[in-house]
């Protein structure tokens, strides 16, 4: 394919390098004519092992140039590459003046082309910013329509400093994001050289995925800072123990209680995590992000309750009370904890727990009363069918076999929460409410 790219810092430089390895005919488009002037003859202006020399063999096989003029790289390409990176502002907010700059000087180029082109962003913008923003913007200066003339997709950097061209070259995914089916085959056709696995979604979470990645890194760095600090204070080797940490490939490495949801709790995680951020107290080590989980927790719960209260009904079904296994334990059980928040503020409760077996709450050698649940049980209800009925917001909490079968008996005025990600994959039917309501129904469903 005939690739233009526009922006030549490192991602840019690392795309079009291996772009025009893998065959594709590359045009490098930079704001900065120096820059362009120093990729064309090397060494480029970016630190990257080995890159120097695919870009060289490159422009010697005629499969990579720059050039000055936007509009003959957008005339004489298939796809259009934006990897010019946003900066910030004083306050945090990105500056998107680049962005947009170049998303101008493409719809010019496309008044005059008559082909379809495909823009594909490759840079990191916040959700929304691709169809709320440079699709208008392209369509404005084009006078073309996205989806017909153009086409349009997000498509995640995920490259590292020092190794993006080995980060692109084995990818674990590719990830795109697309206006439509058209505009994601072209993209796909991009990397056929790679082997990766091709995840085709919205534009919208595509965009996401940039920020989730960079903040998910951000807070791995600063976890395994925190714990060498705390390591160093008690004498402990903070590298062997993340050593050891990192072996854990079913728990600690991996997708393990990564899934949006609901708050934690039972018998170990709030415990153990408050005796260490006491004990890092003790030792004078600071550890801001340890000691902002259990206050992020709560917010998860305060969360729900707000969504609920928005709905302005007042009879909630809880379906799933979460116990853990055994169902004696039910220390800092987060569900009991907004079912006891929700009576406390007047709501009508019906519970439903298909695991729940209440003869094991009356036996006190098993779960003893005096632990003060009684008031919650009074609130369970064998029948799932009955507890949907006499409800009008419905409030998945755990998932079971039962409640991932229940859609069909939820009623067109009922309100559907789900904290458990049981139907994802389901259509959800809200109320005629407000719209700002039902966004904050759909944002509570999505996390």
């Amino acid at each position: 394919m005939r690739v233009s790219v526009f922006g030549l810092d490192h991602v840019g430089c690392v795309s079009a390098a291996c772009l025009a390895r893998n065959g594709h005919i590359v045009i490098g488009v930079d704001a900065e004519p120096p820059k362009m002037a120093q990729a064309s003859i090397g060494p480029l202006p970016v630190l990257e092992p080995g890159l120097d020399r695919l870009i060289a063999e490159s422009t010697r096989a005629e499969k990579f140039r720059t050039t000055v003029d936007a509009r003959s790289a957008v005339l004489e390409s298939d796809v259009s590459l934006i990897c010019a990176g946003p900066s910030s502002n004083a306050n945090g907010s990105l500056n998107l003046r680049d962005l947009d700059g170049v998303c101008m000087q493409i719809g010019t180029a496309l008044a005059v082309k008559k082909d379809y082109h495909l823009v594909v962003v490759h840079s990191s913008v916040l959700p929304g910013t691709v169809e709320g923003r440079f699709i208008l913007l392209l369509e404005q200066h084009s006078d073309r329509k996205a989806g017909n003339d153009f086409g349009m997709c997000m498509i995640p950097a995920l490259v590292r400093g020092n190794s993006g061209a080995e980060d692109f070259d084995h990818s674990s995914q590719i990830v795109i994001g697309e206006l439509d089916t058209r505009s994601g085959d072209m993209a796909q056709r991009l990397f056929r050289a790679i082997d990766a696995p091709i995840v085709r979604t919205t534009i919208r979470t595509a965009e996401m995925l940039n920020y989730v990645n960079n903040a998910f890194h951000a807070v791995k760095v600063t976890f395994a800072n925190e714990i060498g600090n705390l390591c160093a204070a008690h004498g402990i080797d903070g590298q062997e123990v993340m050593e050891y940490f990192c072996r854990d490939r079913r728990l600690n490495i991996s997708s393990a209680y990564l899934r949006p949801g609901f708050a934690f709790g039972g018998p170990r995680l709030p415990k153990d995590l408050r005796a260490l951020t006491y004990r890092a107290k003790e030792q004078d080590v600071e550890c801001p992000l340890l000691n902002a989980v259990l206050l992020s927790n709560q917010k998860q719960i305060a969360r729900v309750i707000e969504l609920v209260e928005k709905t302005g009904r007042t009879k909630v079904a809880i379906l799933g009370l979460g116990f853990t296994a055994g169902f004696s334990d039910v220390r800092e059980n987060p569900v009991v904890r907004l079912v006891e928040m929700l009576m406390g503020k007047g709501y009508q409760l019906r519970i439903f727990d298909e695991d729940l077996d209440r003869t094991r709450f009356t036996a006190t050698n098993r779960f003893p009363l005096d632990r003060g649940l009684t008031h919650v049980l009074k609130l369970v209800r064998p029948s799932l069918e009955e507890v949907i009925s006499e409800s009008e917001v419905v409030v998945i909490a755990s998932p079971s076999h039962a409640v991932r079968n229940f859609p069909k008996l939820l009623l067109n005025d009922q309100i559907l929460i789900d904290l458990a990600g049981v139907t994802r994959d389901v259509t959800m039917r809200l109320p005629q409410v407000p719209v700002s309501l039902n966004e904050d129904i759909r944002e509570g469903l999505r996390k």
